[in-house]
């Protein structure tokens, strides 16, 4: 690789941790773009390497919101267990749509969850709302049917859950969904490593720099007031919703 090229590599995983660390969500969304666009890595092996560099940046940053207080352990095993399970039962149930269809399916759902999280009152840090276990393993059941469903999940489905079902303050959701993100990454990686095809130098340098970017989000959303957090996770969510519609939706009335 160049000194040009690394140096590219570097900035993209540092972006890409720090909206991982400071939101809770948007690696794979945003690494494999990044991989198959801009390292023009093929499709297949962006994906694996995906998993590998956002497992590896949520480990960190679950590491960094623990340390401050703001992950759930009990919620994030629970809520990520069974979703785990869910997503491998529904996964079959995307083949009824085509990758189009899903992708505008998945941007329509993206911009209910945005709207939801900008207009809906979500609890302070430290007010907590309890809605118990069955709560807990219902809203991982079904974020996990969606997941596997539209074949994309991670923070955008898992923060907004985690605020608007289970109750959990924004900065604890957004700790919390870390350790489920490295849970479904680990599971993603553990299907691919049949026909392993990945590019060892790229995860290198995007696994490092974005480890570097998520500690700097993790601490930069201490700083962020919760309301302002929420709605910065909201507006992002929409944002990459109008363009997946943008892009898709022309598509899939020619089809």
């Amino acid at each position: 690789m160049s000194a040009t090229s690394v140096g590219i590599d570097i900035a993209l995983g540092f972006v890409i941790g720090i909206v991982l660390g400071l939101l809770g969500g948007g690696g794979s969304i945003l690494t494999v773009p990044a991989l198959v666009y801009v390292v023009n890595l093929p499709p297949q092996s962006a994906v694996t390497a995906s998993l590998v560099i956002v497992g590896a940046n949520s480990i960190m940053g679950a590491l960094i919101h623990r340390a401050q207080g703001t992950l759930n352990w009990r919620v994030a095993l629970i809520f990520g267990g069974v979703g785990m399970v869910a997503a491998y039962f529904s996964a079959g149930l995307s083949k009824a749509l085509s990758p189009t269809a899903l992708m505008v399916a998945f941007a329509l759902l993206m911009l209910i969850v945005g709207a939801f999280m900008l207009i809906r009152k979500t609890p302070e840090q430290g007010e907590q709302l309890s809605r118990g276990l069955p709560v807990v393993i219902a809203g991982g059941i079904g974020v996990g049917i969606l997941t596997g469903f539209l074949g994309v999940g991670g923070g955008f489905l898992i923060v907004p859950a985690l605020v608007m079902l289970v109750g959990l303050p924004i900065r604890q959701a957004v700790g919390t969904s870390l350790i489920v993100i490295a849970m479904n990454s680990l599971a993603g990686f553990l299907g691919h490593l049949n026909g392993l095809s990945m590019d060892v130098a790229v995860v290198g340098v995007f696994a490092l720099a974005g480890i570097a970017g998520t500690f700097a989000g993790a601490r930069l959303g201490q700083r962020v007031k919760p309301e302002q957090l929420r709605a910065l996770f909201a507006v992002f969510v929409i944002g990459l919703a109008l363009v997946l519609l943008a892009d898709n939706v022309s598509k899939l009335l020619t089809i």
